[in-house]
């Protein structure tokens, strides 16, 4: 059971390694590394990060700029595949943004739903949005929480 034990802690730990490191390498010649942090159901601040995104890639453009948008606690309702942002989200998609959704605030939502919200297919589960932020940090990415 130890071996075990070991054997599955190694894989996940890889993968947090392998994740992290692969966001760096999504866009090589990036000149600046921009982490958005939404952590707010206000439609309008949710608005206001897909903007931030939209407004990066427009000045920086989308080779020179690499943009995550981390949602967790009540701003995780962005990455809801029936938000009505969900157009936005794509069209920043394929500019290259990336969205991660914070999975302990999906399994608290789940839990108080009865059941398991669909995200946006646009947006990868993180373990943790918070601690999704603080790797991305560490990676000299700029937090910015408009």
């Amino acid at each position: 059971m130890n071996k075990l034990m070991q054997s599955l802690l190694l894989v996940v730990l890889t993968s947090i390694v392998f994740q992290a490191h692969a966001a760096s390498e999504d866009k090589p010649f990036a000149e600046h590394k921009v982490v958005l942090q939404i952590s707010d159901a206000d439609p309008t601040k949710q608005t206001l990060v897909l903007n931030v995104a939209s407004n990066l890639i427009k000045a920086y453009g989308p080779d020179k700029v690499d943009v995550e948008i981390v949602a967790f606690g009540p701003g995780l309702r962005l990455m809801f595949d029936d938000n009505h942002n969900k157009g936005r989200i794509s069209g920043l998609t394929g500019s290259g943004v990336r969205f991660a959704a914070c999975g302990n605030t999906l399994k608290k939502v789940s839990k108080k739903l009865g059941k398991t919200p669909a995200l946006n297919s646009n947006a990868s589960q993180v373990p943790a949005g918070v601690v999704r932020i603080i790797e991305l940090v560490n990676q000299d990415y700029i937090l910015v929480k408009p």
